[in-house]
């Protein structure tokens, strides 16, 4: 198992009279190539959760171990943990911070220790694999467009070849287009790569179509953890914590509500779409 974190509970403020429960007793393991994505309400403990693994948070009790081993032990590299766990925080272009794009993506692998030309090599490619064109590479990243900058973010972890991915929020800010070509390149990383992608994310319909699993977090907790077409036919509980399904599940069960015989699992487009026709094409062969 990649990363596995035993009863973790972490409390803001300890022994203050703010002292507030963030994680109560999670419970959690994240294997190899997995696509999750992370949802809650404001609050929920989303921010807190994905902190502990890379080890920006030390858990106030309990275990958080990455491939086998606790990353609070006594002489535990944390600082290789983190190049092994990337971490881009929402709004990522406020990491950055060189004069130039190649110089800030090329950071995280001097630091590695990598010579210059292994560094330029790997920022080279990440910066490729965001789409970054190399005309880019000598601006300052504090020119380039909200979208260009969390690339440029994007690369410098990726730059790190990191096994684990975690985004907080990649998309917010960005319109439609940009949100969803961001998350098609993410998820082409993931195939290419074979790293495991962690998304936190407000929209159900992101996770709808890119997770293969999902996490619901509510009061420190995990509500629900499945596949997002199971965790979102519960959108009844998912509405008391806060939170909704995808547009498409509202619409399908509108549909079966007035007698269409289309699966209420359907959460894409496409998958609505197909199972619409379906349901119309049998209506039709029984002349109804």
């Amino acid at each position: 198992m990649l990363i596995e974190l035993k009863d973790v509970c972490y409390t803001y403020g300890t022994g203050t009279v703010y002292e507030v429960s963030a994680l109560d007793h999670i419970n959690l393991q994240i294997g190899e190539g997995e696509f999750i994505g992370i949802i809650g309400h404001t609050g929920s403990g989303k921010s807190t959760l994905i902190q502990h693994f890379n080890g920006l948070l030390k858990p106030t009790s309990g275990q958080v171990l990455f491939e086998g081993k606790d990353i609070w032990e006594e002489d535990y590299d944390l600082r290789s943990l983190r190049t092994h766990v990337g971490l881009v925080f929402q709004y990522p272009e406020n990491q950055l911070f060189e004069t130039d794009v190649l110089k800030d993506v090329m950071f995280g692998p001097k630091n590695q220790g990598l010579s210059e030309e292994d560094c330029r090599a790997r920022a080279h490619e990440a910066l490729s694999q965001v789409g970054i064109p190399e005309d880019l590479y000598g601006a300052s990243p504090f020119d380039l467009s909200g979208g260009q900058k969390r690339r440029v973010a994007l690369a410098g972890v990726l730059a790190m070849d990191p096994e684990v991915l975690i985004l907080d929020e990649p998309t917010a800010g960005l319109d439609p287009g940009g949100r969803d070509e961001l998350l098609r390149e993410i998820r082409f990383l993931r195939d290419k790569r074979g790293i495991t992608v962690l998304l936190v994310t407000h929209s159900m319909e992101d996770v709808a179509q890119y997770a293969k699993r999902l996490l619901v977090i509510d009061n420190g907790k995990i509500a629900f953890d499945g596949a997002p077409k199971r965790v979102f036919s519960h959108y009844k509980e998912l509405e008391k914590m806060g939170l909704a399904a995808p547009q498409i599940t509202y619409i399908m069960h509108a549909l079966k509500e007035r007698g269409l015989d289309v699966d209420l699992r359907a959460t894409t487009v496409e998958e609505a779409k197909r199972s619409i026709l379906l349901a119309l094409s049998q209506r039709a062969s029984e002349g109804r």
